[in-house]
């Protein structure tokens, strides 16, 4: 059979491309239906606690994303600067993902541990105090904005109907899981680290009377990018549970 018709008639040809474009679409897709999913995990990854995940929700909500990607590419100048390139499963329980590579200010998939807890509240406070040539704006009302604990339990249930593996413990303890990680002294902490490894616990705002938008917004920062062990990390299996 020759490409004869395909040139001289353009319905027929039109019928060839999509059946083309269709069959390489099915090969593509249908395999999808057959798998719980494309992300594999790694060890050390857990959903975030109740007052990362607020955090989390603050920072959507200032616009830090529109500055700040959370995504270190495989080219070499990204990883000499930030560290280990992003893992897909580093984002697993993101909704939605911070990836991207548009940047007015350093990408933070990373920044967790690299600064201090005064130094993320000065900078977040008064950006200028710590780095002067910095353009990003302040954010001095989190230190004053009492964080809404009311509704955490029934946000993390949200969250698990979108696949994130919350338990009914972890829901029921959602407000004293906040309380616990914003003051060290607290007597739930044991429990919350039990249920979220690595937690940083810590009096972030610098203020043990009150959980403010600014303890939720540093212990976010602060999680980013430690979850993973990558001293340890393989990418060629042994790593994965």
């Amino acid at each position: 059979m020759t490409h004869e018709p395909f040139e001289k008639n353009s319905i027929i040809l039109l019928i060839g491309i999509l059946i083309m474009v269709s069959m390489g679409g099915l090969v593509q897709i249908a395999p999808l239906f057959w798998v719980d999913s494309t992300i594999e995990k790694v060890k050390g990854m857990r959903p975030y606690t109740p007052l990362e995940q607020a955090g989390r929700d603050i920072y959507i909500r200032e616009g830090c994303y529109t500055c700040h990607s959370q995504m270190v590419r495989t080219l070499r100048d990204e990883v000499e600067r930030y560290g280990h390139y992003s893992l897909a499963a580093e984002s697993m329980y993101d909704h939605p993902f911070q990836w991207g590579s548009k940047r007015t200010g350093p990408d933070l998939a990373r920044v967790g541990g690299k600064y201090s807890d005064q130094w993320q509240r000065e900078h977040l406070i008064n950006p200028r105090a710590v780095v002067p040539e910095s353009i990003m704006p302040s954010y001095p009302w989190l230190a004053t904005t009492k964080l809404d604990v009311s509704k955490a339990a029934g946000h993390l249930a949200t969250l698990k109907i979108t696949g994130v593996p919350y338990t009914e413990a972890m829901m029921a303890a959602a407000k004293a899981d906040i309380e616990a990680q914003a003051n060290p002294d607290a007597k739930g902490v044991k429990d919350l680290l039990a249920r979220y490894p690595k937690a940083k616990v810590g009096n972030f705002d610098n203020d043990p009377a009150t959980v403010t938008e600014l303890d939720a917004m540093i212990a976010y920062l602060q999680v980013l990018g430690t979850l993973v062990d990558f001293a340890s990390f393989d990418a060629s299996g042994p790593n994965l549970r």
